[in-house]
Order: structure tokens, then sequence, then C-alpha cells
């Protein structure tokens, strides 16, 4: 791997010995753009309707992240902005929104942090583990050569900060088809992941849940998503936070989204009590 990144940077006329220098930081600038899937609720609604509905969820539709890195870790928070229409956060939505998060690749671990209705989670795991597919396709993204790779992920682990109704439903069919002669093993869901990636800079870092790649990933499309990478700096004379977050209670990612479920579930419960009473 290190002789075929070694001649890419040749190739395309950068020393990979400037970018291997100890004291390496680099920041990256994605904006995130999501479309906006109604289903069966937008079947009835207008044009005029649904671009209402978008302008109302610009704040979750579109977001920007910055990520900051070195050799082996990297740090990657979403930054914050008031709502277009009425000036406030998006303080309902950053309970399912993936939180500050801290990788590094030499120990393969993730610690990211969780806030759920004013409770903090600590969340520590391992990195999601990610086989790409390494392809010749190129393109150009700013000043730099991108190569082409793809992956096939279960949906679960890009989203086990999220909540779905769905997802519910899904475990209480699989538990309701098992039977003593057979066991069904349930269907996984999975997302098509297409990233674009620059050996130009020789990490294996990039957005998210994203990384593993020979070089920086600058652009990412996964469902409805696409992240792009919008400005990169590379050494900057300010050196740059690239900690792990160390608030809140230590959880691995399957008992939080268990404590999420459980969560919604009770909240659920209370308010149809509520309205039976």
């Amino acid at each position: 791997m290190k002789s075929i990144l070694f001649s890419l940077c040749l190739f395309i006329g950068i020393s990979p010995l400037k970018i291997n220098a100890q004291d390496f930081q680099g920041q990256a600038i994605y904006l995130s753009k999501s479309r906006l899937e109604l289903g069966n609720w937008g079947a009835n609604m207008t044009e005029i309707q649904k671009k209402q509905v978008e302008e109302r969820l610009k704040n979750r539709l579109e977001k920007t992240y910055t990520l900051n890195f070195n050799k082996e870790a990297s740090f990657y928070k979403e930054e914050a902005k008031l709502d277009a229409i009425s000036g406030a956060t998006d303080s309902w939505g950053k309970n399912f929104a993936p939180g500050n998060q801290y990788k590094n690749i030499k120990n393969n671990s993730l610690v990211q942090s969780q806030e759920f209705y004013g409770k903090y989670f600590l969340v520590k795991d391992e990195l999601q583990s990610i086989k790409w597919n390494m392809g010749t396709e190129t393109k150009q993204i700013g000043n730099y050569m991108c190569f082409k790779a793809t992956a096939t992920i279960p949906t679960a682990e890009l989203t086990w900060y999220d909540f779905s109704w769905s997802d519910l439903r899904d475990n209480s069919y699989s538990n309701a088809s098992e039977t003593d002669d057979e066991t069904e093993t349930p269907e996984i869901a999975t997302t098509e992941v297409e990233a674009w990636y620059t050996p130009q800079i020789p990490v294996s870092h990039g957005p998210g849940e994203y990384w593993g790649l020979p070089g920086l990933i600058l652009e990412v499309s996964a469902g409805n998503t696409t992240m792009l990478c919008s400005k990169i700096i590379l050494n900057p004379q300010t050196k740059l936070k690239i900690e792990a977050p160390d608030k809140g209670k230590e959880i691995n990612k399957k008992d939080y989204r268990a404590t999420i479920q459980t969560k919604m579930i009770e909240m659920r419960d209370n308010r149809m009590g509520r309205g039976r009473g």
C-alpha cells in the first residue's frame, strides 16, 4: 500500500514526505446536502407546499462540518447555525444527530459525544469496518485529483445515533417470524456508498463514519445525502485541537441505540396514556 501511495503521489506531482512530517495537521470543511423524501405523506402536496417544507427543514437538510486531522487521528463536528425562519437552533434535531466525533485509525477506536434529551453520553467503540472497492475512475475536486471507491455498508451502522419507528417494527417482525422448526435470518438493510479520495493528502480520514482509504476523502454520497469538501487548510499556523471528547456516560454504539429506542417507546406510551386520560 505504501509503495502504491508513493507512486500515486509522484504521478500527481506532490512529495509524500511533506505530508508525512511528524507535526502534520490539516482541516477540511464539508458541506452536507440531503434530498427531502416525503414518501406517501407528500403525495398530495403541491410543489409550493413541498418547497415550504424544504425551507423549514433546511437546517436538517443542509449542514456544515469541520474535520481536523493528523496522520493518526481526526476530530469531526457540526458547525451550529441558526434556523433561516425562526432564528433558533435545531434543538429537537440534535437529539438524533451525530455529536462531536474522534476517530483514531492507529488503535481502531471511535469516541463520540451524544446528547439525548438533556442526558450526555460518551460512545466508545471500534471504528466501522468498511470494505472498499477501489476504482480507477478519477475526477478533479478543487485543486486535488481524486479517485473513486465504493462500498456497501449496513445502514444501521451509519445511523446508529438516529431513531426510526420502522426499526422497531422490523425487529418485532423478525422476532415473530421465528419458529421452532426454522429460524430465518432477517434481511439486513444496506447503503451503497460512493467516495472520492485524494492521494495528494495521504491520510486515511474522512467525514463521519467514513475512513480507511489511501487519501483524504473529499466527497461521499450515501443514500439521499452528499458531503463535499469545500475548503482544505494544510499545516495551519494555529495548532488544531484533535482530542477525544471526555464527558458523558460511557456506552457502546449498540447499547446507545437500545437506550434511544427504549426512551422513545416510553415517551410514546406516556403521551398515549395522557390522551386516554
